[in-house]
């Protein structure tokens, strides 16, 4: 069993600085920690889904955070509100539950990409830009504070497939 393990790529953000760099550090700090969850495991391992009464396995958290990217970063900060779903139809669950066919490199370049082009989209606003979403105007900082809650969520539910896969804890 591995405790605590420390990665170079990642550590908290400090603790005094402006709140743009709070938010961004704490959810780069959550980009990364999903990945670690997922690194050093072979394919079997990412796709499994050793809970049974859940579709969750570590590669599917990978796919449905590329597509979380995608909706609040490109269709509504991004203005491209008809981009099509990375895995499957928008809302059809298809990045959670339809992984037993998919390519770890393709998915996780897919939601590397989407983690680019949510830093670009990003650094071109402030905090206080809105945009539409879902309605109603959404700024960047609710969306950088709702991407870290559900980054966060997630790496809970990682933490426990990776623990179930291998004993790894920690990170």
């Amino acid at each position: 069993m591995t405790e605590d393990l420390v990665d170079p790529r990642r550590s908290e953000p400090p603790q005094v600085v402006s709140e743009r760099e709070t938010l961004e550090g704490w959810l780069e700090f959550h980009r990364m920690t999903l990945l670690l969850k997922c690194e050093g495991l072979d394919d079997e391992a990412r796709k499994a889904r050793p809970i049974p009464t859940s579709l969750l396995s570590l590669q599917g958290l990978v796919r449905h955070m590329a597509e979380v990217e995608r909706s609040w970063f490109r269709r509504t900060l991004g203005h491209e509100p008809d981009a099509p779903a990375v895995f499957g139809a928008r809302g059809s669950g298809d990045d959670l539950s339809r992984v037993d066919g998919a390519d770890w490199a393709t998915d996780l370049h897919a939601w590397e990409a989407e983690c680019d082009f949510s830093r670009a989209t990003a650094a071109s606003m402030t905090l206080d830009d809105t945009r539409a979403g879902r309605g109603r105007p959404v700024s960047l900082r609710w969306v950088y504070v709702h991407m870290i809650e559900e980054y966060a969520r997630h790496n809970g539910h990682a933490d426990l497939l990776r623990e179930l896969a291998d004993g790894a804890v920690g990170w």
